[in-house]
């Protein structure tokens, strides 16, 4: 099966993370296809509550709740990629999956590792874990635009100590790089980042200070839930987000995955290894079309689609 003349031969999948949900996100797609309004319901079960009526009902602000809004994220992902499925479409004929963040998680149930079941209950974990490890206002995360990455790391530098700290957490591309830590070495930073030239540095409205070293009680609770959950050998190879290089081996993605809660997500390092290894394009699959932006800016050759509609499963196949 190819994809429709207008699209790449040679392509990725990628899955989008927090901060692409929308109430409502997903119905067409479940409302159309019967395979994935069945993710819905595995979702449902799994979670032991009608989570797809948050996700397509709101309010937003119980759907952008952390631990809703993680698994609701991939259902939808899983969801779009079922109906591209009943089209025709097979997993395997990409050359390799990727997820920022939480979409990580996506790629891989995506890729047949991890069963959409236990998918769902990791990131129900994961979400919950992520809230709890920081009191509310004691971490905060920022983004920076436009300024170097190496003079941005020796400023999270300068301001961390044994009292606060602040890290790089994302490089999305494009000049933009959001630090995470303690509220005011973050604080510190942006004013310092300021003075050396950022074009902006924005305290971000999230609830904590995710892909930080703060999340440690996070990271270990998400290898114990890890640890009990089986994960196979993706059937397409992972781009992970600490190391922005392949992975199959599920011993190494289990690691990985817990290494990710308080490390770097390296996108902008993981679409520029896509485009030097024979991709020509990417295919967002779930929620939004940020991702796609974002390859955009890091790397123009790449070509983009989002995908997360009938009438783009429709465009997309013909």
């Amino acid at each position: 099966m190819t994809l429709a003349q207008n699209f790449v031969e040679k392509y990725a999948l990628t899955f989008p993370g927090q901060g692409s949900q929308a109430v409502g996100m997903g119905k067409a797609i479940a409302e159309e296809f019967p395979q994935a309004m069945a993710i819905f319901d595995e979702v449902d079960e799994a979670l032991g509550e009608k989570l797809s009526s948050i996700i397509w009902d709101g309010p937003i602000e119980t759907l952008t709740l952390t631990s809703n809004a993680q698994p609701a994220l991939m259902a939808v992902s899983l969801a779009v990629l079922r109906a591209m499925e009943s089209r025709g479409f097979n997993v395997t004929d990409a050359k390799f999956v990727a997820g920022h963040s939480l979409g990580e998680y996506s790629a891989l149930a995506a890729s047949s590792a991890i069963s959409v079941a236990d998918t769902a209950k990791l990131l129900r974990i994961r979400g919950n874990a992520m809230q709890d490890a920081v009191p509310v206002g004691v971490g905060a995360m920022a983004a920076i635009i436009g300024l170097d990455g190496d003079v941005l790391k020796t400023l999270c530098e300068k301001h961390t100590s044994d009292e606060a700290s602040a890290q790089i957490a994302n490089d999305n591309g494009g000049g933009q790089l959001v630090i995470s830590g303690h509220r005011q070495a973050i604080d510190r930073v942006c004013e310092d980042a300021k003075e050396a030239g950022a074009k902006r540095a924005l305290i971000l409205p999230v609830s904590a200070p995710f892909h930080s070293i703060l999340m440690q009680p996070a990271a270990a609770a998400m290898r114990e839930a890890l640890e009990n959950v089986e994960i196979i050998a993706p059937s397409v190879p992972l781009i992970a987000n600490v190391l922005a290089a392949p992975v199959s081996d599920p011993v190494k993605i289990r690691t990985h995955l817990v290494e990710q809660v308080t490390g770097q997500v390296r996108w902008n390092e993981s679409i520029s290894y896509l485009a030097a290894h024979d991709v020509e394009g990417l295919l967002e699959i779930g929620a939004g079309k940020v991702l796609t932006g974002l390859a955009r800016r890091i790397d123009r050759s790449l070509t983009g689609k989002a995908v997360n509609t009938p009438d783009d499963i429709s465009a997309l196949f013909g």
